[in-house]
């Protein structure tokens, strides 16, 4: 009987539960998506400031969280709002590589070319790397790759983009999504800022937080309305905005070999382009940013109004 009892009361809480997440899906979605992320990088941030021993292995921590963070609470989701088909698009999404040409020019040329046209503008001129050799060229496109499914495009998106865009794009339009899904997004790195990741960890000031986080911030903001437009303009297609944040991340990782410290540590440089890059997009779309809820289908078909 003591065990039917508990069984009982499990199903009840499981199933108040899910009558949560149906009712608060964007609530309970950014909601895991943070707290399991800032769990997970708990041991990292621990590590890179001496408190816990010395090890590599902590590092895991650091890569794991954007997969137990906005990935997994997605999955959760889905699954649970939608079923087991809406997964599958999902991941169909994911793997639809037939892009146009334009938009490979695009993410892996034009988008390298403009971050280091920003750090032209903040060098007042073609800036020094030392310690650059054309060992990093010749490998960047592993770089690419591995950054593109380790390095948070993949996990990532698969929430931001696959879960909660079209969710809140149904509900606010795309220009109020976009603004706050990039503040929301922004704010879910704040932990790495403790950590080297984010010019942050020992040795480091408020002062420090204070100057890099309101540029991250506009970083951020700039970024999604580039990657919303992207994904209004493909119909959802999650590989095509993937593969730009994966440019962005994969070309930032020549920004620590900069001689001139202002181009080292705060992303001035980036941010100054891609907010251009963000204007062109609300101008020429008249900030709409590609979206028609009239025939915006894919990943959003299932998604009621209040979703």
């Amino acid at each position: 009987m003591v065990l039917l009892k508990a069984l009982s009361e499990l199903k009840n809480e499981t199933s108040r539960l899910k009558e949560f997440l149906v009712s608060h899906p964007l609530s309970s979605y950014f909601i895991m998506a943070f707290l399991f992320s800032w769990l997970c990088l708990i041991p990292y941030i621990l590590w890179q400031w001496g408190i816990l021993p010395k090890s590599q292995n902590l590092a895991i921590f650091h890569v794991a969280n954007v997969f137990v963070g906005p990935m997994l609470s997605a999955y959760i989701m889905i699954r649970t709002l939608e079923g087991k088909e809406a997964w599958k698009n999902i991941r169909k999404s994911i793997w639809q590589v037939r892009i146009g040409l334009k938009w490979y020019i695009f993410a892996l040329l034009v988008i390298p070319a403009v971050m280091y046209i920003g750090m032209v503008i903040v060098n007042s001129g073609a800036p020094e790397f030392e310690g650059l050799s054309s060992k990093f060229f010749v490998t960047y496109p592993i770089y690419l790759v591995v950054v593109f499914f380790g390095g948070g495009p993949f996990p990532e998106e698969i929430g931001w983009r696959g879960f909660a865009l079209p969710r809140m794009q149904k509900r606010f339009g795309a220009l109020k999504a976009t603004l706050l899904l990039g503040l929301l997004w922004a704010c879910w790195h704040l932990p790495q800022f403790l950590t080297s990741a984010q010019h942050g960890g020992p040795g480091t000031h408020f002062n420090t937080f204070a100057t890099n986080f309101p540029i991250f911030i506009v970083c951020c903001i700039a970024i999604s309305i580039i990657l919303t437009w992207i994904y209004n303009k493909k119909q959802g297609n999650l590989f095509s905005v993937m593969l730009v944040h994966a440019s962005i991340n994969t070309f930032s990782m020549i920004q620590p070999y900069a001689t001139n410290p202002s181009l080292k540590d705060m992303d001035v440089s980036f941010m100054i382009v891609f907010v251009l890059l963000a204007l062109i997009a609300l101008i020429s779309t008249r900030g709409k940013l590609g979206y028609d809820k009239n025939s915006y289908t894919v990943l959003a078909e299932n998604v009621n109004a209040g979703r």
